[in-house]
């Protein structure tokens, strides 16, 4: 795990230098504490700063070179199959020179071009260069688990695993992408590769870029995508069982590779219940850590947030090594600044608690192992799918999740609450098309059967909701020198799960679909009697689980500010929102910020995903708008903020 970057400066100017890409690591020190490198080839620079996982020796130092310096490797991530690529490149006469996941990669290439990259098994984010072609390209991982952004400012090409080193080089201007503002504050997510700052893009998962130095760009070519349409409907849940349970033994084994030491994020959940379990067998006294609530004053559903508990349980079942961190109120305001600068790129809901678990594993260990991907693989969110597995055509599938997936701000009600200003600068962008355009990238999709809906409901939410889960995971534990890993996202467990039939996964599907039309609140009543999902998964789990937690209600790992804000944090939240010099009233209407509070406070609404979302705009704004002592331009202008080189 580390912090990449790099320049390919087209227009022929000036060799880049190395200054100029040490000032860009500098920015990404964080990522990587334990080293630092650099790579000059005329107009094209590699920087890379190293959190040493496999290999911490000088060997494995980056950017790495082949023998004969044609390919050149800056790295982020964790290949888990690299001793079987090991391996079988020395049998084909590849010489290696340190034992890290690395150089994989450099006689991997070699060997097979980007034909090495479907080979890969593991989360990463790298850049590669061919030094005699002059060819450069920009890989993410199967699931996007690595971030890597890009700028191409008419032929000048800076790339980096955060957006704040594009921002170091010192040519990208501070301008806000008011497309990305609407999409956001519609579905709290972009379900685009781009981002709040004007030119900058996401390499999309699955991906490969490619800019040809002699060329120019050469296209972006994608090698992988998840299908949930074509499961082996001859699979009986015994076999579908035993599989699971193999697999992700396997997967977790996999990722407990390290020279460092490794722990686990262990809520009262299934996920973390499970992974814990496993990788218990094999690692005594294993950290484990939990982030809990202290709960005074709160009320409702809410009060019963804390999983400590839950989780102490799994802890002692499984004698780990076990800490906890007790958030409060007061905890959001020291951290939101530190989450806004370290995310850029913001998604989803309240993630200081992320930020708060992160800091207390890194005193620890300096790799933890997540949950993140079981709910979306295996069923986890029933009450979603069901929402609309009744539709009877496409339209109708999409209608209704276009519907529910407006989590901040309906579209109708965009023009209230945007300024004048920023709507005429948002354009006429069609937020449905948007989110259409998800399911567009799949050719095979089908929009006929309710297990068609409810597969599909399962590919937008690894394509989206679990995008965005992995942004934040990746950004908040490298703010703290942590590597997280997955072992959900493993290659073989992600394709098998998809050859599941969803009978294995759900319950009731067919009780669903004969549903009587004429009962009262039906959708109330078999969300009620069918929210658990992930029955094979259990089922995969029962020798290990304890019944209390594989039987455990799904709850996510989510703080109680619906309380916070109506009570101890109402007087931050109006400070930083409805202060006359707030920056965000360039853009929001503070007429539908005093409503937004108003009907919070008074229960009207629930309005706490969009409070969040706001006052992370804010502090966005705060944070990159103004950095440096450039102030913000008047809702007269666009957000045209050069940035000033260091």
């Amino acid at each position: 795990m580390c912090g990449i970057m790099g320049v390919l400066d087209l227009r022929q100017r000036e060799a880049v230098s190395q200054p100029l890409l040490k000032r860009m690591a500098q920015s990404l020190a964080h990522r990587g504490p334990d080293d630092e490198g650099y790579y000059l080839d005329g107009n094209l620079g590699l920087a890379h700063r190293r959190l040493a996982i496999i290999d911490p020796s000088p060997a494995g130092r980056q950017p790495m070179c082949s023998e004969d310096g044609q390919v050149v490797v800056c790295f982020n991530g964790t290949i888990y199959n690299y001793p079987e690529l090991r391996a079988l490149l020395q049998a084909r006469g590849h010489v290696f020179a340190s034992q890290c996941d690395t150089e994989v990669l450099v006689h991997g290439w070699e060997e097979w071009g980007p034909d090495l990259v479907p080979r890969l098994n593991g989360h990463f984010a790298f850049a590669m260069w061919e030094a005699q072609a002059r060819r450069l390209y920009l890989v993410r991982d199967r699931f996007g688990t690595k971030p890597l952004y890009y700028a191409n400012l008419g032929g000048l090409w800076i790339f980096a695993s955060e957006i704040k080193a594009l921002l170091a080089h010192g040519a990208l201007a501070v301008d806000l992408n008011h497309e990305a503002l609407r999409e956001y504050f519609t579905f709290q997510n972009l379900f685009r590769p781009h981002t709040l700052f004007e030119h900058v893009q996401q390499v999309p998962a699955a991906c490969i870029l490619t800019v040809d130095a002699r060329r120019g760009f050469s296209g972006v070519h994608c090698y992988w995508d998840y299908d949930f349409h074509h499961p082996d409907e001859s699979m009986t849940l015994q076999e579908a069982t035993a599989e699971t349970r193999r697999l992700l033994i396997q997967a977790v084994r996999r990722q407990l590779l390290s020279d460092v030491p490794v722990g686990a994020y262990l809520s009262g959940g299934m996920d973390s219940g499970s992974i814990v379990a496993i990788a218990s067998r094999d690692l005594m006294r294993m950290p484990t850590f939990t982030c809990g609530w202290h709960l005074g004053g709160v009320a409702g559903i809410e009060s019963d947030f804390d999983e400590r508990l839950a989780a102490e349980m799994v802890a002692q079942t499984f004698n780990t090594e076990h800490y906890e961190q007790v958030i409060g109120y007061n905890d959001l305001s020291g951290a939101l600044p530190k989450v806004v600068s370290h995310l850029e790129d913001l998604r989803l809901g309240m993630s200081y608690a992320n930020f708060y678990i992160a800091r207390l594993a890194s005193k620890f260990v300096k790799v933890c192992i997540s949950g993140a991907g079981g709910d979306e693989l295996f069923g986890g969110y029933p009450w979603r799918y069901y929402r609309s597995s009744h539709a009877l055509n496409r339209q109708e599938f999409l209608d209704e999740y276009f519907s529910y997936w407006q989590r901040i701000v309906p579209e109708e009600m965009h023009g209230r609450f945007f300024t004048s200003r920023a709507m005429s600068r948002m354009g006429d962008v069609n937020l449905k098309e948007v989110m259409t355009s998800v399911f567009s990238r799949h050719n095979g999709l089908r929009f006929d059967t309710a297990e068609d809906h409810i597969a599909n409901s399962l590919y937008f939410e690894c394509k989206t909701f679990l995008s965005g889960l992995l942004i934040v995971g990746d950004k908040l534990a490298m703010a703290n020198g942590l590597e997280e890993r997955y072992p959900f996202l493993d290659n073989d467990l992600v394709e098998f799960s998809q050859k599941i039939p969803l009978r294995h996964k759900l319950n009731d599907i067919e009780q669903w679909k004969r549903q009587d039309e004429n009962l009262t609140n039906k959708r109330g009543h078999y969300y009620g009697a069918s929210n658990q999902g992930k029955t094979v998964l259990r089922a995969a789990m029962e020798s290990f689980l304890p019944e209390m937690i594989r039987n455990r209600k799904k709850q996510g790992f989510s703080s109680p500010d619906e309380s916070w804000y109506r009570g101890p944090n109402f007087k931050y939240v109006s400070r930083l929102l409805l202060n006359p010099k707030a920056m965000c009233h360039d853009f929001i209407e503070p007429r539908a910020l005093e409503q937004t509070l108003e009907e919070h406070c008074k229960q009207r609404i629930n309005h706490r995903l969009r409070i969040w979302s706001l006052l992370c705009f804010e502090t966005w704004l705060q944070e990159f708008a103004g950095q440096g002592g450039l102030a913000l331009e008047s809702s007269q202008a666009s957000l045209g903020v050069p940035r000033r080189a260091a």
